[in-house]
């Protein structure tokens, strides 16, 4: 038995949690804040899966979300490599942290792992700034 190497980011956010959540479980908003890797995205005729626009090319994603939980897991296929990604959004005071979790997929090296995962560092400050600069169409 083996395990991946992993990264987990996180960022706190002055929005209600559940307005945080709703925003994100939103796959439509992610082209908003995931500046990194989606260019675009669209649903698809199978309603659990997008396609998106990314650096790299076409993929897909499934997100995998139960509010009651403020579990957003999620599924993410591209040409590359396949991840599955375990993320939540939880109560901080009156604000929210999320946090996400990346486990390097064995078609990746530690150097192409890093550099996927360092663009989230570029996100979550995107994601921060639209939540919190009160950007139109994020309501509760």
């Amino acid at each position: 038995m083996s395990i991946s190497p992993s990264v987990t980011k996180t960022v706190g956010i002055d929005r209600p949690w559940r307005q945080v959540f709703a925003f994100l479980a939103d796959p439509a908003n992610w082209p908003r804040w995931a500046v990194g890797n989606v260019r675009a995205i669209e649903p698809t005729d199978d309603p659990d899966w997008w396609l998106m626009s990314t650096p790299l090319g076409p993929a897909r994603l499934r997100l995998r979300a139960r509010a009651e939980y403020g579990i957003l897991d999620h599924d993410y296929v591209d040409d590359t490599a396949s991840w599955q990604v375990p993320a939540r959004v939880v109560p901080n005071g009156e604000g929210a942290e999320f946090m996400i979790t990346f486990h390097r997929p064995p078609s990746l090296t530690d150097t192409e792992f890093k550099q996927q995962t360092d663009l989230v560092d570029t996100e979550l400050a995107a994601l921060k700034q639209v939540l919190e600069g009160g950007a139109a169409g994020v309501t509760a």
